[in-house]
């Protein structure tokens, strides 16, 4: 195999492109193989396989810098970067990550996770470069669906005024997640389907191959090749922006391409311009797509053989929750950011078409049209991923909170993610939204108290309000018939003791439900509170259980500093009630991929280290081990 003879990006330059191309198959019979294995990110990669042979075969990596947007399309280049005997272990314990990581590799040159960062990085390395006097290039590759977001507008704004030494290429296959949606995708289409303006692009270029050389030949022939343009696509946006544009092109033909990059290097050293390349891919290329034509199973596969569990999804409870809540309030309005099957409001969409909003990778508009919603009386439901959300703080404080409208917040994926690592875990959402005024944070224990909770949501109109939930499936609880108000700020007893106090948000409370039976067992009667609201807090609750047992524990699936726990030492302080209290949750660090039960590990957030703090504040030691366990133990050394 010619894969097993590439260790780094130099091994491709020894290459015929015929053999690139016998390498190109290798590469996406590898990346299925694992992939189907380990689960992960398949679709994008599959589409640029092409495209990456190419990039590194004219670009010197890591001295010319190669920036790719997101990270999921980049298996390919994981390939052929030194880490192919290593990829088996993708997105696996102590293995390589599935997005770009500067610690994992010199050739990762900027480490993504989240859409639309890539032209602004690569600008920024390309005027690093050009202020030490270097003119070698960098090249941003960015997806059709990521070029949705606003910060990849603002980069190229900027960029097109500027003489760093950068290239952007358009990776263009129609689809991020769902399909891709707004005005830019009809542009592109336009672009990409013009008949006439290709045939006459080709045209012009082998008429101006024949005819001999000279300044003003060159000029003629720019401005010919200009003016097709400017007729059969009205307006170039890349060239009005600053960018001399080269595409379409097609991103799996080897040839074009290596032929596309060295005019592109050879044009950034001739002049101080940035070069926008367009490179028409197929998501998924060389997979049979006839069963899945939008192509959505192959943006990412879950690892095989694992049991289909009973309970609902999370995301699947939200969704249908929120079609029998719309289906008798017509005021309510579903949005999402690219991420419909993500969060499952296609099967809003499905229900209630015009009013479901897809305003793609666009967090920030994503939450300024909803608070423009909410002022005209409508209830926008914005479901955007806890570390999606992250992008969009400045509008959440600014358009919705300052002006406390009625805007729900459905955070998906809150708390540790498993496998997709540092840069998913939705570990800091409580931290940054209750200290802000005016807004209401709830957190389910299960999937029965999330329809309810979606309910209070609609049904909460003084201001704005956020619930988080996981990733992965419910608890499976037996399901209420109808979604119903709770009360906010208003927890939840499940257990009455006198020794130690457990209080818990979210799916946790589960953690601390185990925790407490095991004490029993020891002797140690626990109080667990499931406190439903985790701003406001149930003060009355929370203040009665730390007087009565003078011990407490918080837990919660975030990180310690500024979450649950810190809420409730604010109102013990406040109140004076100075028990011994152990906080639970997510350390100082950033937590990288592993199984769920693992990080849970890491992280202090098990039965059995709720089962310890509980001892050490109690000042009991652990119980004795039976004659009988200590021969089991002994039998396993």
């Amino acid at each position: 195999m010619i894969l097993e003879t590439i260790d780094s990006p130099a091994d491709l330059r020894d290459l015929s492109t015929e053999q690139l191309a016998i390498l190109a198959q290798e590469i996406r019979e590898e990346m299925f193989r694992v992939v189907s294995k380990n689960g992960g990110h398949l679709g994008a990669g599959l589409g640029v396989v092409e495209l990456t042979l190419a990039l590194h075969r004219t670009f010197e990596s890591p001295r010319e810098k190669i920036v790719w947007d997101v990270g999921h399309q980049a298996y390919p280049h994981k390939l052929v970067t030194g880490r192919r005997e290593r990829f088996e272990t993708i997105r696996q314990l102590g293995g390589i990550s599935g997005f770009l990581s500067r610690e994992e590799s010199a050739h990762d040159a900027f480490g993504a996770g989240h859409a639309s960062t890539s032209i602004s990085a690569a600008l920024g390395m390309a005027v690093a470069n050009e202020l030490r006097g270097d003119r070698s290039p960098v090249v941003a590759v960015i997806g059709d669906g990521a070029l949705t977001g606003g910060m990849a507008y603002e980069a190229l704004n900027n960029a097109g005024q500027m003489t760093a030494p950068l290239i952007v290429v358009l990776n263009d296959n129609e689809m991020s997640i769902s399909p891709n949606v707004g005005g830019l995708t009809k542009y592109l289409n336009r672009v990409r389907t013009n008949a006439h303006y290709n045939h006459l692009k080709g045209l012009t270029e082998d008429v101006l191959e024949r005819l001999p050389a000279g300044d003003a030949l060159v000029e003629i022939g720019r401005r010919v090749k200009d003016g097709a343009k400017e007729f059969f696509v009205h307006s170039m946006i890349w060239e009005e922006l600053g960018f001399t544009y080269l595409g379409p092109v097609d991103g799996h033909d080897l040839p074009t391409l290596l032929e596309t990059f060295a005019q592109a290097k050879g044009m950034l050293a001739e002049f101080h311009k940035p070069i926008f390349i367009h490179a028409v891919t197929v998501k998924g290329k060389g997979m049979d797509l006839a069963a899945d034509p939008l192509q959505l199973n192959w943006h990412q596969m879950s690892p095989p053989g694992s049991k289909k569990p009973v309970a609902p999804k999370y995301q699947d409870v939200f969704a249908e929750t929120l079609i029998t809540l719309a289906n008798k309030d017509e005021r309510i309005v579903a949005i999402t950011a690219a991420m419909a099957p993500g969060t499952s409001l296609h099967k809003f969409q499905a229900a209630h078409p015009k009013r479901f909003f897809d305003v793609g990778i666009a967090e920030q508009h994503a939450v300024t049209f909803a608070a423009g919603l909410a002022c005209e009386g409508l209830r926008p439901v914005a479901a955007i991923y806890s570390t999606f959300l992250q992008r969009a703080f400045d509008q959440i404080v600014h358009d919705v909170c300052i002006q406390n409208l009625p805007v729900i917040f459905c955070m998906d994926r809150a708390g540790l993610v498993g496998d997709d690592g540092k840069t998913h875990q939705g570990v800091f959402d409580i931290a940054y939204l209750r200290p802000l005024p005016n807004m209401t944070l709830l957190a389910p224990k299960d999937e029965n108290e999330l329809q309810h909770m979606i309910a209070t949501a609609v049904a909460h109109t003084s201001g704005p309000i956020a619930i988080r939930y996981p990733r992965g499936n419910g608890a499976g609880v037996e399901m209420d018939p109808e979604p119903t108000p709770i009360p906010i700020g208003q927890g939840e007893t499940l257990r009455e003791g006198g020794d130690i106090a457990l209080i818990a948000a979210g799916t946790i409370v589960a953690v601390a439900q185990a925790a407490a039976a095991a004490l029993a067992e020891e002797g140690i009667a626990a109080t667990v509170i499931n406190a439903r609201s985790i701003k406001p807090l149930d003060e009355a609750l929370i203040l009665g259980a730390a007087r009565r047992t003078g011990r407490v524990i918080t837990l919660e699936e975030h990180a310690v500093k500024g979450g649950f726990g810190s809420a409730v030492l604010e109102l013990l302080a406040r109140e004076g009630v100075l028990v011994p209290t152990r906080t639970l949750g997510v350390p100082d660090t950033m937590i990288t991929h592993a199984p769920p039960a693992t990080q849970a590990e890491w992280c202090g957030l098990t039965v059995g280290h709720t089962v310890v703090a509980a001892r050490e504040l109690l000042g009991r030691a652990a119980p004795p081990v039976a004659a009988d366990e200590l021969a089991v133990a002994a039998r396993h050394d």
